[in-house]
This record gives structure tokens, C-alpha cells and sequence, in this order.
């Protein structure tokens, strides 16, 4: 018999906590203690982190729900009463991140702080926090691939434990979730190795090459999903914007390399941050 893992981790009362919750939850607290600790470094105050965090996850959660169900329209238009609901699923990480960049923008506004600096800093935390959040999708067996055979998931050698998870309704599938965090996890390695050597990158280029890496990913990823969100049916939203989002970001990098040609470097030397604060 093959033994799946319960998505709930525990009950309080008639109230049931699932992993994908507890995931979610350990992974925003993550990002913000690494955006912390490396803000310490840049001269940012972990205050400012923290009220960043109270306005970007609500309005993240609020337009990851408000992308998903523009792309599925057809379906909401029918049943509106399933537009708040959101326990049952339905929300898109793309949506998330714009929502969340918007967020960042207006609070360094307000705040007088460096966007591009501020961005370089909690990147490695976002990214980290998708790493971890994927295996919510683990634990409630979705944001999986096609289906395929126990012994192509043993030529992968995964643990028994993910070969078990991946078979639903009799029926394994692709483990895509653990391509997208193995992938990423790549990308944050690469990246905490290289953000603080000297001459390296600008202030911006590190959440350019986490957009570029992430894009990268998911266009990839994205292909093998079953449960992609379409444009007139044969176009997957996300693979569109993945390919759009890699372009943008190369352009922006040689234009602002060339032209713009900024002077401040992210090497951790001390340098003193072209920014004032009340």
C-alpha cells in the first residue's frame, strides 16, 4: 500500500492547520529575517522590513487571487460566490510578485528609501521563500506534471517519501514543484555567493538576475504543469510572461549598463548609500 502524506498538520479544536499554511507562514518569516540581516549591512533599519511585511503579504495574497481569477474568468463569471474563496486554491505567483513589487515601490517612496537597493536586499528572501513554499503544493499533491511511471520517479533517485506523495487517484505524476525548487535553489546559491564580492553587481542587478533566473525556471516548468492558466486556450499565461519578463530584464541590464551606467556596486566594502532619511 502506498502511504501519502496527510495535508493537515494538526487541529485546534474544530479548526484543521494545514502544511501548506505552516509552509507558507515559516517561509514569509524566512524572508524577512534574511532581508533583516543583510539590510543591517546596507544600513536599513529591520523596522522598515517589517512594515514592508505587513502591507506587501496581504495586498501579494490579495493580487496572486485577483491574477489567478482574471484567467479564469469564464469559470467566476459563473460562480461568484467562489471568487473570496480561497481555501479552495486558486491563486498565481505572478500576480503575487507584481502585486508585492508595487507595494515596494510606493513604501520606499514613502519612506525615502532606495528602491533598487531595497530590492537587491529581499530578493534572496523571496527567492528562498519559494523555494520552501513549493512544497506546500507538495503536501496537497498539486502544481504537478503529467503523468508518468514509479520507475522514471526512481531514476531521478528521489526519496520514497516524494515517489509516494506524486501518486494520486492510482496514478503517479511529475513532481514539477521539486523542479522549480531544486532550480531556484540553484539560482540562490549562485546568487549569495556572488552579491557581496567587489565589482560584481550595481545596485538592482541582483533582482535582475533573480527575475531572469526565475523566468528562466518557469518557462521551463511551466511546460510541463497541467494545471496552467491559458490565453485563448493554447497560450500558457505563465510561459508568455516568463518569456517576456527574461527579455525585459536583459534589455534593462545592458541599457542601464551602457547607458545609465550607475555607480553603485553591491560588494559589501562599506560604501556609503546614495539615500537620506528623515
Amino acid at each position: 500500500m502506498t502511504l501519502t502524506i496527510n495535508p493537515v498538520a494538526f487541529n485546534l479544536g474544530n479548526i484543521s492547520v494545514k502544511w501548506y499554511g505552516v509552509i507558507m507562514a515559516t517561509a514569509i518569516i524566512l524572508a524577512v529575517v534574511m532581508a533583516i540581516i543583510e539590510g543591517q549591512k546596507r544600513h536599513i533599519i529591520s523596522d522598515d522590513f517589517v512594515d514592508l511585511l505587513l502591507w506587501a503579504v496581504p495586498i501579494g495574497y490579495l493580487g496572486a487571487r485577483i491574477y489567478y481569477v482574471a484567467f479564469e474568468w469564464d469559470y467566476y463569471a459563473q460562480h461568484p460566490d467562489q471568487i473570496i474563496a480561497i481555501w479552495n486554491g486558486g491563486i498565481a505567483i505572478y500576480g503575487g510578485l507584481i502585486a508585492g513589487l508595487i507595494v515596494l515601490l510606493v513604501f520606499c517612496y514613502k519612506k525615502l528609501l532606495p528602491p533598487f537597493l531595497m530590492l537587491d536586499i529581499i530578493t534572496p528572501g523571496v527567492m528562498a521563500a519559494q523555494i520552501l513554499g513549493r512544497w506546500g503544493n507538495f503536501f496537497n499533491q498539486e502544481a504537478h506534471g503529467a503523468a508518468t511511471s514509479f520507475q522514471f520517479l526512481q531514476s531521478l533517485h528521489l526519496p520514497l517519501f516524494i515517489i509516494n506523495q506524486m501518486k494520486i487517484a492510482g496514478t503517479y505524476y511529475q513532481p514539477t514543484f521539486l523542479y522549480e525548487s531544486v532550480l531556484n535553489l540553484i539560482g540562490l546559491i549562485l546568487i549569495l555567493l556572488l552579491r557581496h564580492r567587489r565589482h560584481i553587481f550595481k545596485q538592482g542587478e541582483v533582482f535582475m538576475l533573480y527575475l531572469a533566473w526565475y523566468a528562466a525556471v518557469r518557462f521551463f516548468v511551466e511546460g510541463l504543469r497541467t494545471d496552467s492558466l491559458y490565453i485563448a486556450k493554447t497560450i500558457r499565461v505563465s510561459q508568455l510572461l516568463s518569456l517576456v519578463l527574461f527579455i525585459v530584464v536583459f534589455l534593462l541590464f545592458i541599457y542601464r549598463r551602457v547607458v545609465v551606467k550607475p555607480k553603485w556596486y553591491l560588494d559589501g566594502s562599506g560604501l556609503k548609500y546614495p539615500y537620506t532619511r528623515d
